[in-house]
């Protein structure tokens, strides 16, 4: 549109960077470029895929990967994913847990994710080497105690393959949940009903060695009275720990991945005692 090209041309005068997360991409668009240039600004194309040469496809490497890989994925798309990724990445490192969040999307990258990849801009035949580079990459320089891995979309939304790069270039370990209980259609898609959590569980793994091992809910449309009755509903049922993270904090994923895995355990005991 012409008068959003204006805006963002007006932008570089003023000497902002742009940071773009289309898939149209302003480092090829003659008059942005040249813009860029008169006005001493950088034009960064989020979505743009890196050069063949610097693709990375599936090398098994994953499996040098020795500490605990969680995919947070969901049962639909825009439910609270990343949302939910952020801030177990943020306790955990709060408890003295050294976790990396792996982004797979435009948002996670544009927040500043060193690691990770846009998924929907890659060739298909690159998705899943570049989300296990990812993880391996992560995993090499960082030295963490635990990684966590961005989901998109749904294993079961037929609109998308995402979810599937993820397990397959991931291998995790373990998966979180995420799902809008109140939410009666797919997003955007008001055609689509809404797959059952026993159904998207049962997905996750039919498809994958990993296991469910938690629950986050999105609070969209409920009151706040309403939220504890349905963790509570949600718990009982699958006999999982379940939470929202936006209600009550991420302590209750804290202490269901220490449960699932002694080493991290461990750690939150050594950072404990030294308080």
């Amino acid at each position: 549109m012409p008068e959003e090209r204006g805006l963002i041309l007006e932008a570089m005068k003023q000497g902002m960077d742009i940071v773009n997360g289309l898939h149209q991409f302003f480092s090829e668009d003659a008059e942005f470029t040249a813009a860029a240039k008169q006005y001493n600004v950088e034009i960064r194309d989020i979505r743009k895929p890196p050069k063949l040469e610097n693709l990375h496809v599936f090398t098994g490497a994953i499996a040098q990967v020795t500490i605990p890989v969680i995919a947070l994925l969901g049962t639909d798309c825009a439910c609270g994913k990343m949302t939910t990724a952020i801030e177990l990445n943020k306790a955990l490192n709060a408890a003295g847990v050294h976790s990396i969040l792996v982004a797979t999307g435009q948002t996670n990258l544009m927040q500043g994710a060193k690691y990770g990849v846009c998924m929907d801009a890659l060739v298909s035949q690159f998705v899943i080497g570049e989300i296990e580079n990812a993880v391996v990459s992560a995993f090499r320089q960082e030295s963490p105690d635990i990684i966590l891995v961005e989901g998109q979309s749904a294993v079961s939304h037929p609109a998308f393959m995402s979810s599937l790069g993820i397990l397959k270039g991931a291998l995790p370990n373990g998966v979180i949940l995420q799902h809008p209980p109140a939410r009666k259609t797919r997003c955007d898609f008001p055609n689509l009903p809404m797959p059952t959590v026993e159904r998207e569980i049962q997905l996750i793994e039919d498809i994958s060695s990993a296991k469910v091992i938690a629950i986050a809910l999105s609070h969209e449309g409920l009151s706040p009275s309403e939220i504890p009755t349905v963790i509570d509903r949600y718990e009982k049922q699958f006999e999982l720990p379940t939470t929202d993270v936006l209600s009550n904090g991420a302590q209750k994923l804290v202490q269901a991945l220490a449960d699932r895995f002694p080493e991290l355990e461990q750690k939150l005991k050594q950072t404990n005692a030294s308080k």
